[in-house]
């Protein structure tokens, strides 16, 4: 099959040129019109949580009562009593432009002390919105933001529409910084790795291809599936990694294939029909992981899995179709400029890989104990994990809505941000029910960490409960105190329905704690199948997943141990507040467990080759690791060079998934592929490659073997021919 793609991708090759050409127009004209049709806010949230329904009553009649910014002022020298403070910002809020803004509280319109810090050094006024949609508020508040501005005091704004904007805003630059910084290194790399510049333009052309058809799909999507405004992260820098790996897989065959004698379109066609083989199997597992996202409601995680897909899929179509032509094309001319790599071995020689891989099979039993053990450990701090949702804890702790989150902590009796709600809709009319509604604020009050609860507003048979908590809406105490209060029974025959940040962690959570396992279920069962499908064998799928599973473990729990304890905290440039996002596992298990998938097929799709041939199993495991090693690892650097520049950024979410990614792929490329692959393979022994009688009668009907055709002279390689090791045991 994949022998065949070859011959049509040589023979046609000016047409898939062309047409590669045309996709790429075509996706820059139309496609990236889905820029504007993309949904805007993260939407983090599930439609059918408690939160969101108590959301949804209170953007009707009933309306919120929340803060939706805070306007803090501050003066070193002055107090809110002198006129140079306090006239000019009662002057300053007098003039701010009422349109959109349902309330503006503040010292000077109420009277409240509350509004004054305990040494009257600052002051705060309140903003609340008269729309629900979060776009909107922050449309709003950009809108007022220089009217609230005073000359020559300190004016910060927080609260969650601040938040949105600040986020928002560092957000685009972070990226555009971490593009900067991460693509000059990443071709500097690339020549080096694939030591000639026309060889490393190759992944450029594919990835190309991919990023804009990738728009294509994701333009037809947004007709009938909301998209969030994040994805095109996803598409810029999965389909820029995904390009590199998979040409890296593909140049690399094809100029094995060249050396070992073959003419340039032998050498396009073998190297289709294994690495192509190898991509098209990797992408497909890839893509499943990004499948499983599409099983949770939230529009943030099921965004990723559409766009994740998207991208997959043109990653290996443009790498069995279009690279294939443009390495017919390049020819020879693929080693031209080549850069000589210091103490580079001659084709058949035993490098390092292939030794550690017998030094390691020489002693599996312990090797596996001791790598086992090692990465158990490393994963451990991962069981303590405190699970919140992205808030103020993403941003630097100098950004505005931080410095205000902490001034009203420490320099106000109260913080008007930290606010629940209630809807409760009742079995008749609201007013008629005043009683019993007091009696039921009066219950939630009663609750730990609750400071105050009183109806705030009715309309029909629908009433408005506001609390007003104190602790940190991320802390375990404040998710016991959710769950405290949505226990407390509202009025007979009534609904009440909880809402706020708190309440809106805890939904976020759980919603993510119930589908994750079902999610990592069908990631393992169809890369299963998949696996199966490329080997025929019922024991080396599930030794994959484990070995998997164990690179993850390291990566939660070094991030654990990083950003919710603090370790490395200051190397990285952020203050742990001891949290981890509870979106990290699910979007590190898309990406990272399809990666890790995507090296294990490369490697024993080689071993499994040399095992074909006629090589001991051993034998086959260190020339499988020594054809792939180097390739495996660099493609893993390249790939940490473009995750890494989320590293940079000051928003701790993203800092959180390049650091994630990097461990888990340096974890899975280093220790998993190169030390504990082989160790198991030598344990597994010909079992490796076992299957029950009826499922290897199946896989031989119609599993995807490799094309039956004989490789070059001088395929095998010298190494081939050393003496196999004698069997465990």
């Amino acid at each position: 099959m994949f022998t065949a793609v070859g011959r049509v991708a040589v023979r046609h090759r000016w047409w898939v040129v062309s047409l590669a050409v045309l996709l790429a127009v075509f996706g820059g004209a139309w496609g990236t019109g889905a820029l504007s049709a993309l949904t805007g806010g993260a939407g983090f949230d599930d439609p059918d949580s408690e939160s969101v329904r108590a959301d949804g009553i209170l953007a009707g009649e009933l309306g919120r009562n929340a803060v939706d910014v805070v306007v803090l002022y501050e003066s070193d020298d002055l107090t809110v009593d002198d006129p140079g403070f306090g006239d000019r910002v009662e002057a300053a809020l007098e003039g701010v432009p009422r349109e959109g803004i349902e309330r503006l509280d503040s010292y000077f319109s109420t009277g409240s002390e509350e509004y004054v810090s305990e040494d009257r050094g600052a002051t705060y006024a309140t903003i609340q919105f008269d729309t629900s949609d979060d776009q909107e508020r922050v449309a709003l508040l950009e809108a007022v933001a220089d009217d609230v501005e005073v000359e020559g005091l300190s004016v910060s704004l927080g609260g969650v529409t601040a938040m949105t904007e600040q986020v928002n805003a560092l957000t685009g630059a972070d990226i555009a910084r971490a593009e900067m910084l991460s693509l000059p290194i990443l071709v500097v790399v690339m020549v080096l790795i694939f030591r000639s510049p026309v060889a490393a333009a190759l992944p450029l052309a594919v990835g190309a291809v991919t990023a804009l058809g990738s728009f294509v799909v994701l333009r037809v999507l947004t007709y009938s599936v909301d998209i969030a405004g994040s994805v095109i992260n996803v598409i810029t820098i999965l389909g820029l990694g995904l390009a590199i790996d998979y040409a890296l897989f593909m140049v690399s065959r094809f100029r094995e294939e060249l050396a070992a004698g073959a003419d340039v379109a032998d050498a396009v066609h073998r190297t289709t029909a294994t690495a192509g083989r190898t991509v098209a199997f990797s992408g497909l597992a890839l893509a499943i992981c990004f499948t499983g996202l599409i099983l949770f409601p939230a529009r943030f995680l099921s965004s990723m899995g559409y766009a994740g897909v998207a991208v997959v899929v043109f990653a290996v179509l443009s790498s069995v179709t279009l690279l294939p032509a443009l390495l017919f094309l390049a020819g020879h001319n693929v080693n031209r400029w080549r850069i000589p790599w210091p103490r580079e071995k001659a084709p058949g020689t035993q490098d390092r890989w292939y030794r550690v891989a017998h030094a390691v099979m020489r002693r599996p039993v312990a090797v596996t104990v001791l790598l086992v053990a090692l990465l158990l450990g490393l994963g451990a701090p991962f069981l303590t994990a405190n699970w919140a949702r992205p808030g103020e804890w993403v941003l630097p702790a100098h950004s505005e809505a931080r410095v205000v989150s902490t001034a009203l902590e420490e320099r106000f009796d109260t913080d008007p941000t930290k606010v629940m709600t209630a809807a409760v809709t009742l079995p008749g009319p609201a007013r008629e029910a005043a009683d019993e509604l007091d009696a039921y604020a009066e219950r939630l009050a009663g609750v730990d960490g609750v400071a105050s609860a009183e109806v705030t507003g009715v309309t029909g048979d629908q009433a408005r409960v506001t609390l007003a908590y104190t602790m940190d809406p991320m802390s375990p105490e404040a998710r016991a105190m959710v769950e405290e209060l949505r226990a407390v029974g509202p009025p007979a025959d009534a609904e009440s329905l909880i809402t706020g940040m708190p309440a809106s962690r805890v939904d976020i959570v759980d919603m993510i704690g119930e589908r994750a396992p079902w999610m990592l279920l069908f990631v393992a069962a169809v890369s299963y199948l998949v696996l199966f499908a490329a080997f025929g064998s019922v024991l080396l799928p599930l030794k994959s997943i484990v070995m998997n599973l164990l690179s993850l473990s390291a990566a939660f729990g070094a991030i654990t141990l990083i950003f919710q304890h603090g370790f490395l905290a200051g190397l990285f440039g952020f203050d742990a507040v001891g949290v981890v996002d509870a979106n990290f596992p699910v979007l590190i298990v898309a990406i990272a467990f399809g990666l890790a998938m995507d090296y294990e097929v490369f490697l024993l799709s080689r071993v499994r080759e040399q095992w074909e041939r006629g090589v001991g199993e051993t034998e086959a495991v260190a020339v499988g690791l020594q054809r792939t090693g180097r390739i495996i690892t660099g493609v893993a650097l390249l790939m940490i060079i473009v995750v890494s520049g989320f590293v940079t950024s000051s928003i701790v979410f993203m800092k959180m998934i390049g650091i994630g990614l990097a461990i888990a792929i340096a974890v899975d490329a280093t220790i998993v592929r190169g030390l504990l692959v082989p160790a198991t393979m030598r344990l597994l022994g010909r079992w490796a490659w076992w299957s029950p009688e009826p499922l290897a009668r199946l896989w031989n009907r119609y599993g995807f073997r490799e094309d039956a055709e004989p490789g070059p002279p001088g395929a095998v390689g010298a190494a081939d021919t050393a003496k196999p090791m004698d069997p465990v045991g």
